[in-house]
């Protein structure tokens, strides 16, 4: 090969499906390699004597054919693309030539520059796959390909990198998306990407608004807790704006806070698109119920104090005949019990609690306006709640977590506010 060192390569996208592929070596590049190849639907033939559990696993459940042994000459016969991966020095070799007089394209993970072929840094986002290969051939840096394949894949997958459909457009229709619980790097990979392809958002005030500031001028932001009609009419309005933007031929981005099906009325609002016929895409998002205690080192869940948590809607008190809640079956739960839209009901509920049987002196965390910069935490037990709820002024949106998993980070994760 040292007559075409001097060249760079030249790259293309090979068609493999149902073409013959054979793969030396069953070690940790094939591991690596073999999962793209499984997916461009080639005809692969391991020949490796050994391989590692992963290998051994696509062999097991038919997706590869694996001969258990060294190579030898001919086993490339009638492939189109051969990968050579072996720890054998010698097989890599004879392997390499038979590719050359054969003139099957050849990757060699031992000796780049004695192959015919580089495998790019590669990476896939919604229907596009980068490739990223050095230009120097002499200078090759492997490592610097992968982080410009990063850069631009990440780009493309969060909406930071615009790159606007010329020959397709996005469906018209609705997308629901679940932007987490306020961060705005916490918002999904999807759901960020949707955003970027929108013509109109429909934004809560819990939605992830630092996102906003980010979407191109054409984009119409609605802010949803401004809809006219007033409060009893809120959620009837945010439906018929969906409807019309939709109908319009707009791509509608529906920006919610936390999950859309947690407390957030993305059912109701998918019902009354599909009423419409109007296509709705659901983007689940990362839900405070979880999210804001982990980020105050509060874990739901711990190995021995807690094995169960139970997310609950706090917005009516238990005294409330409009309650679904049944407050006496949760004070017996010896698990987490989360509270959501709960910080002006937290004292009704605490006494309600005790009053069936749960500890006055069970720990309590509220955690106001979790994951931002203004996050803060007041802790508490059950039985001052209430009182300390009111003295430090905890305002919603705020989540507030009832057990013994409250001190459990407490000796071992610093509180983010302070």
């Amino acid at each position: 090969m040292a007559e075409h060192a001097d060249h760079p390569a030249y790259p293309v996208g090979l068609r493999l499906s149902g073409r013959r592929v054979v793969v030396v070596g069953g070690g940790q590049v094939a591991q690596r390699r073999l999962p793209a190849l499984i997916a461009a639907g080639a005809d692969i033939t391991l020949v490796s004597p050994s391989a590692t559990p992963s290998v051994e696993a696509m062999a097991d459940a038919g997706e590869i054919h694996w001969e258990r042994r060294r190579y030898e000459d001919g086993d490339l016969t009638d492939t189109w693309y051969a990968l050579i991966a072996s720890d054998d020095a010698a097989a890599n070799e004879a392997a390499s030539a038979e590719a050359e007089r054969t003139r099957t394209w050849c990757v060699r993970s031992d000796n780049a520059d004695a192959a015919t072929a580089w495998t790019p840094a590669t990476g896939r986002s919604e229907g596009v796959t980068v490739a990223v290969l050095s230009t120097d051939a002499q200078g090759r840096d492997p490592r610097h390909s992968a982080a410009v394949r990063d850069a631009i894949v990440e780009g493309l997958r969060d909406g930071t990198l615009a790159a606007p459909h010329h020959r397709t457009r996005p469906t018209p229709g609705v997308s629901l998306v679940g932007g987490g619980p306020g961060d705005p790097d916490l918002i999904t990979v999807r759901g960020r990407r949707l955003l970027a392809e929108a013509d109109v958002v429909i934004a809560d005030r819990l939605g992830p608004r630092d996102l906003l500031d980010e979407l191109p001028p054409h984009v119409q932001v609605i802010d949803a807790a401004k809809i006219p009609y007033g409060r009893f009419m809120a959620q009837e309005a945010i439906n018929q704006a969906l409807i019309e933007h939709a109908k319009a031929g707009k791509a509608v981005v529906r920006l919610k806070g936390g999950d859309p099906f947690v407390f957030g009325r993305g059912m109701e609002e998918a019902q009354a698109l599909a009423a419409e016929g109007i296509p709705c895409t659901v983007v689940p998002g990362i839900s405070s119920s979880i999210s804001v205690p982990g980020a105050a080192g509060i874990p739901v869940t711990h190995r021995g104090v807690a094995h169960e948590f139970t997310v609950v809607s706090g917005h009516v008190a238990p005294d409330d005949e409009r309650s679904l809640v049944d407050w006496a079956a949760l004070a017996q739960l010896r698990g987490t019990l989360v509270l959501l839209m709960a910080v002006d009901k937290i004292g009704a509920i605490a006494k309600a609690l005790i009053a069936h049987g749960k500890s006055p002196g069970t720990p309590v965390a509220l955690i106001q306006e979790g994951t931002t910069a203004a996050q803060r935490r007041v802790d508490a037990t059950l039985a001052t709640v209430g009182e300390r709820a009111a003295a430090e002024e905890v305002r919603p949106p705020a989540v507030i977590v009832i057990g013994d998993v409250v001190a459990v980070g407490a000796a071992t994760l610093p509180n983010p506010a302070e």
